[in-house]
């Protein structure tokens, strides 16, 4: 086994946070960091310096909210089955401080008090829908009661008296007395649901925001109705509200694409920035920085960051993939891309944030990405093959329809593209089938070496081919693997062949032989440091190394002329790594790229022992 030390990624590409229709999404903020939930994953999103960006992977369910104490050391996370996690924002341990069942279902939001020791929990449970407790105990604090469905949002009042704030789809918001939290009233100012509440600063106002298009401000102490926000008003429903430090603005963002900012004084709205049409451009959730910026979420999973001094559009975007990455490739011009669950294909470099790419991509999940020297491909579950321009940044016009469901796709020296299918392979060069072949086996995996190409089957064998320009012809299998063949890939020479499979081993075979290469029989004919499928395999440029990423959630570098004596990159991307490929390499070190079910994408700096 590999004795290597623990490696940590030299970037984080995080993923954004998830979103759902009619759902308001809780963004928290602690100075200059952002905090927000995509899956199991919490990500802690630095706004002035990516590469202080970092995540946290300690639930075993998916995350609905995150949510930093007023200090910033602690957070507080919860996830869809009532489960709270409180740990530590310092240092790369992100040690638990506890963790909590606190109502049956899924929590919607969570409310810290000033002193950082008390959290109200709330959501969708059954016999009740909130719960207070004290952060290291777990110990109850008072009642959160009054409501008949589901809370949408709680808010604390950080002075003394303490007060407290919930809103609910029964469209009531219920005014409590604190400590120990209790019942005091049930204010009635909304029609429908409301989706979110929050006390100013300063504990003088707190505000709401609902479904029925309507916001309202209310005294934070008493909880009486002061007013509503009704001049320039939103058209669609309101799904958040924050304040600025000053507690004199009140931003907020709704489902009519627009983010709108409101003077508390005369409840006029001030600004408005409009974020285009369709569901995508809907905002779902909002937060005002300790910066002074207003940051709202789009249904699409994009950050609009807002600054006063721009009146008509967002100062900058951050995107990011909303869904487990599925596949990924380097193209020509060393933009790499990730292709998702959800049909998208982001780009990333080594100096930039992620971009979404231009024009009409798949419109389901991505099933593998390929790249020439000029041309980059992809197909996907909508059975399409899609061309992507040379520099990664946008689909081209051409488009080509698959017979069946693709499974994987490789790209020959001749610009011919391999799609292997259900049971089939199909090639086609500029955007035209020009031929096919009908197998009898199930196509898993394909690659393509010189003229010869290589599938994969589900019957763990590997069928080559020769490639005559216009056909297909068999040369012979080889039957080295225990697995179905799950990842396939030629050295750049195309003198070696590595053969991962579905029990996690890897086979290095010589080409010309069709048996395992000479210089690994004497020693051992497979890896096998993995312990689930091998998802993906990328070559160095000297065909000196391999990466392999796996399901069980490691990449191994493995060398060819040192075959027992791997690097280990060790839980490099939680819940498995379907997606790895070399960024760089110069033979005595190299970057490699990984990227998952997380949704994240890390980059690795990798020193070679021989």
């Amino acid at each position: 086994m590999a004795t290597t030390p623990p490696y940590s990624p030299v970037r984080l590409y995080p993923c954004n946070p998830n979103t759902e229709r009619g759902v308001s999404i809780k963004l928290s903020v602690s100075k200059d960091k952002l905090i927000y939930a995509n899956g199991k994953t919490v990500v802690i999103r630095d706004l002035k310096n990516p590469a202080l960006t970092s995540v946290y992977s300690g639930h075993v369910r998916n995350v609905s909210v995150a949510r930093f104490s007023p200090t910033g050391y602690y957070c507080a996370s919860a996830d869809v089955q009532g489960t709270v996690r409180i740990w530590d924002t310092i240092g790369e341990e992100n040690i638990l401080k506890g963790e909590y069942k606190t109502i049956s279902g899924k929590i919607n939001d969570l409310a810290w008090d000033s002193e950082s020791k008390r959290i109200i929990a709330v959501g969708d449970g059954r016999g009740k829908f909130g719960h207070a407790f004290i952060f290291d105990t777990g110990n109850s604090v008072g009642e959160i009661s009054g409501h008949s469905k589901s809370i949408n949002a709680v808010s604390i009042r950080h002075q003394r008296p303490f007060r407290a704030a919930t809103a609910s789809d029964d469209g009531q918001i219920v005014f409590h007395q604190g400590v120990p939290f209790k019942y005091d009233r049930t204010i009635k100012t909304h029609t429908k649901f409301v989706h979110d509440v929050r006390f100013a600063s300063s504990g003088e106002f707190f505000a709401s925001a609902g479904s029925d298009i309507k916001i309202f401000v209310y005294d934070g102490k008493t909880g009486d109705t002061l007013g509503e926000f009704t001049e320039g008003g939103h058209q669609g429903s309101v799904m958040s509200c924050s304040w600025s430090t000053d507690n004199k603005l009140l931003a907020t963002s709704s489902l009519d694409c627009t983010v709108k900012l409101w003077d508390v004084e005369t409840r006029k709205a001030i600004q408005t920035w409009s974020l285009g049409t369709g569901i995508p451009n809907q905002q779902v959730g909002s937060v005002w920085s300790s910066e002074g910026e207003i940051v709202s979420l789009s249904m699409s999973g994009d950050l609009n960051i807002f600054d006063q001094r721009v009146g008509d559009k967002p100062s900058r975007i951050l995107k990011g993939p909303q869904k487990a990455i599925t596949a990924g490739s380097l193209t020509s011009s060393g933009t790499f891309l990730t292709g998702s669950a959800d049909g998208r294909i982001m780009s990333f470099s080594e100096t930039s944030e992620a971009d979404s790419l231009d024009g009409e991509g798949h419109s389901n999940l991505v099933v593998d990405i390929t790249s020439s020297k000029d041309l980059t491909y992809s197909v996907g579950f909508d059975d399409r093959l899609r061309e992507i321009s040379p520099d990664g940044k946008a689909f081209t016009q051409a488009m080509a329809t698959l017979s069946s469901q693709p499974k994987s796709t490789a790209v020959g020296p001749d610009g011919s593209v391999f799609v292997a299918e259900i049971a089939q392979i199909e090639v086609f060069r500029s955007n035209q089938k020009i031929s096919e072949l009908s197998v009898e086996y199930g196509p898993s995996s394909v690659a393509v070496g010189n003229q010869t190409v290589a599938v994969g089957g589900e019957d763990k064998k590997i069928y080559l081919y020769s490639w005559t320009g216009d056909a297909l012809k068999e040369l012979g299998t080889l039957e080295e693997n225990r697995g179905t063949i799950t990842a396939i890939s030629f050295s750049p020479d195309g003198s070696l062949l590595a053969a991962g499979d579905s029990t996690g081993k890897i086979v290095l075979y010589n080409v010309q032989d069709q048996k395992a290469s000479s210089n690994m029989l004497h020693i051992e004919s497979r890896w096998t440091n993995h312990s689930a499928r091998v998802l993906s395999l990328s070559w160095t440029a000297d065909g000196a190394h391999i990466a392999s990423g796996s399901l069980d959630t490691h990449v191994y570098i493995w060398s060819v002329s040192r075959p027992l004596s791997p690097i280990a990159i060790r839980n490099a991307g939680p819940g498995g790594v379907n997606f790895v490929v070399w960024l760089s390499s110069d033979g005595a070190k190299g970057r490699v790229a990984s990227a998952g079910a997380d949704a994240c994408v890390r980059t690795w700096d990798v020193v070679f022992k021989d």
